[in-house]
């Protein structure tokens, strides 16, 4: 009988601790009023990534409002830098923050930062610069936020097969075949490497015959396409039919190139982007630009925002958002030619 007792006393010991944690860590939630994220993107100097940072800081603000919550945000400059990145999240991780959103400066050396989260516990969303599958599958609190790159490249490539139909005259020689140069981001770099193929596969794909008289690394800078643009249009002068860049700033490059050659209109090259900036919008309004690739970066924000407070909270992830293989939100891409484009796009 006294054994009887002395079970019935320690089970009902064990269900009030087990209740009273339980409890605890509902009341932790229920009383999670602020959001603290520590933001490191590779480069702040890339239009694209500015424009996703301040639309981030936006739609914390926004979201903070609706939640009931803070969000507190820091936002780090890598300055293309890894080691520099990987202290940063050593600098999120001694600040006790409850999640980092990495832009990786380098997508294969993600390593450092993964070892980092893991041992302190602080998950990690990558977004825009997709980090390798393998990397990302090592740890189940590794998530990644983007678009599909081979998609972009394909839209961009359809863009052109559509002109190039109701235009005969991007064929300035008449020859049947497009002449083009390629600018391409950095080496190595994921959405370069699949853009650049996939633009050219769609362009073959329809039917059309291409020839590429360069092809040359800009590093998404606008600067330095428009050197290279320069020196190309030395090389080939009026045969550059087509400008095929991997995004907006590399394409403003190359029109700044154009225009600084004082080419003939009849003369001038088509130019192609990649990403929708505001600037390459604008371009595509001024038709200096043929068309871009619209690559969402507030609705890219807008995920990363209800991603972290699913994590953070333990809530399910609401909204039009659905994660793949529990890793991943893509967003699409969509074709914005001077048909299509609305003037609140333009509008910050």
């Amino acid at each position: 009988m006294k054994g009887s007792k002395a079970f019935i006393l320690v089970f009902i010991l064990f269900s009030i601790i087990v209740s009273s944690g339980c409890n605890q860590d509902k009341i932790k939630r229920e009383k999670k009023k602020e959001i603290t994220i520590g933001v490191s993107v590779y480069d702040t100097y890339d239009t694209f990534i500015k424009g996703l940072v301040d639309d981030m800081v936006k739609a914390a603000k926004k979201k903070g409002n609706e939640w009931g919550m803070k969000i507190s945000i820091e936002i780090k400059n890598a300055g293309n830098n890894q080691m520099e990145q990987n202290a940063q999240m050593e600098d999120f991780i001694e600040k006790g923050y409850d999640i980092a959103c990495i832009n990786l400066v380098d997508r294969t050396d993600a390593s450092t930062i993964i070892d980092k989260a893991k041992s302190a516990n602080i998950p990690v969303i990558f977004f825009n610069r997709e980090l390798v599958k393998e990397d990302l599958n090592r740890w189940n609190k590794l998530y990644y936020v983007g678009a599909d790159a081979g998609l972009s490249g394909k839209l961009q490539g359809e863009i052109l097969v559509n002109e190039i139909k109701n235009n005969k005259n991007i064929d300035k020689n008449k020859d049947g075949i497009i002449q083009y140069v390629l600018l391409e981001g950095e080496p190595g770099h994921n959405d370069s490497l699949v853009r650049s193929i996939s633009v050219i596969n769609e362009l073959r794909d329809n039917g059309l015959q291409v020839q590429c008289l360069q092809d040359d690394i800009a590093n998404w800078n606008r600067d330095q396409a428009a050197n290279k643009m320069e020196q190309i249009l030395k090389n080939w002068g009026d045969k550059v039919e087509v400008v095929l860049a991997n995004n907006d700033d590399m394409a403003l490059g190359a029109i700044d190139a154009i225009e600084a050659g004082n080419i003939h209109d009849n003369n001038k090259p088509v130019v192609l982007g990649i990403d929708g900036t505001v600037v390459g919008l604008e371009a595509v309004r001024d038709n200096k630009l043929l068309g871009t690739v619209l690559n969402d970066a507030k609705g890219q924000a807008d995920a990363i925002l209800e991603l972290v407070k699913s994590i953070v909270t333990q809530d399910e992830l609401t909204g039009e958002y659905k994660l793949i293989e529990n890793k991943y939100i893509r967003l699409p891409y969509s074709i914005v030619t001077r048909d299509k484009l609305k003037e609140e796009m333009i509008q910050d």
